[in-house]
């Protein structure tokens, strides 16, 4: 299995999977144009918004101030607008937070119909953009019942398995890839499934600024990015500050499950989990855990698994 992650999907966290850590500028997704109205549908999440102005630059490079300044302006503003109306927003905070080592990057992938419909019909039912300008009250978004918040689902295949088998836990789901937006919402729909709610943007922005202190009853991080160069390292999600900021939005007693296919992060992952004070492994060894029923076996997963590849679980609970 490749060092991008394995299941369920990708994030990206697929989402890496949709979380930052602390620190400098995030990583520019690719430049590029915008699809024109003819051409298949394409998702950025906050490509198009991250994308360097100095391309804008050299498109208009020639034109007179005055018509370029206004090209530039209308370029800007078409970033920030959502692809499908009332979907996703492009980057929906990214004009009022600061800029941070971002542990994802989001990928331009095509949009299939069934996912573009699902984004505009269910999106104002079901989905929300982390904007950092509200606290979520995750009861009545959930109708009473316990959220667990998953970061990073891909296509939304797994996060799906799981919401049907557990109907009475709601499942907060993040993410910034738009195609995966769009498939779990239409797996929710079609399969009945009322308990799964879809979060557009960085996971810290909505753990920081829009979650209660002791809301979530659990907290699920499946093949988060691994960034398995040593320069990268800072952009793992799994660190230190990361666990301090958790631990305030777990329940006494909530768990935070990590699942990695990379061997390198997984003993990371368990490095700093055990030193945090705040959680507690749930392996009475203080080992890796075997992998629990509840997560389902990805066909991503199990492709890796049939190259050898070691699968490690981490459970630790919040104190």
């Amino acid at each position: 299995m490749n060092p991008s992650p394995a299941t369920p999907g990708d994030i990206v966290p697929g989402a890496e999977p949709t979380a930052t850590a602390p620190g400098d500028e995030p990583t520019a997704a690719a430049p590029g144009a915008d699809p024109v109205p003819d051409a298949p549908v394409e998702s950025g999440a906050s490509n198009a918004a991250d994308a360097p102005v100095a391309s804008d630059a050299s498109a208009t490079a020639g034109i007179p101030d005055d018509l370029r300044a206004a090209a530039l302006d209308r370029q800007r503003r078409l970033r920030q607008e959502p692809r499908f109306p009332g979907g996703p927003a492009a980057d929906p905070a990214g004009s009022h937070h600061e800029r941070r080592i971002r542990s994802f990057q989001p990928r331009r992938s095509r949009v299939s119909p069934g996912q573009q419909d699902a984004l505009e019909r269910l999106w104002p039912k079901w989905g929300l953009d982390i904007d950092g300008l509200r606290v979520l009250d995750l009861p009545e978004l959930f109708d009473g019942l316990p959220v667990v918040l998953e970061i990073g689902f891909g296509m939304g295949e797994a996060t799906a398995q799981m919401a049907a088998d557990d109907p009475g836990t709601g499942i907060l789901a993040v993410d910034v890839h738009t195609p995966g937006q769009g498939n779990l919402l239409r797996l929710a729909d079609r399969n009945g499934m009322s308990n799964i709610r879809v979060a557009n943007g960085d996971a810290i922005i909505l753990l920081r600024e829009m979650l209660k202190p002791d809301s979530l009853d659990g907290l699920r991080v499946y093949f988060p990015d691994p960034w398995p160069k040593a320069r990268h390292h800072k952009r793992r999600l799994i660190q230190p500050e990361f666990l301090d900021l958790v631990a305030q939005r777990l329940r006494p007693g909530a768990v935070l499950h990590c699942a990695t296919d990379w061997e390198p992060y997984a003993e990371q992952m368990l490095e700093v989990l055990t030193a945090h004070p705040r959680f507690e492994n749930t392996v009475a060894d203080g080992g890796y855990a075997p992998r629990p029923a509840f997560r389902p076996l990805t066909r991503f997963e199990g492709q890796g698994l049939d190259k050898g590849h070691v699968v490690h679980d981490v459970l630790f609970a919040r104190h």
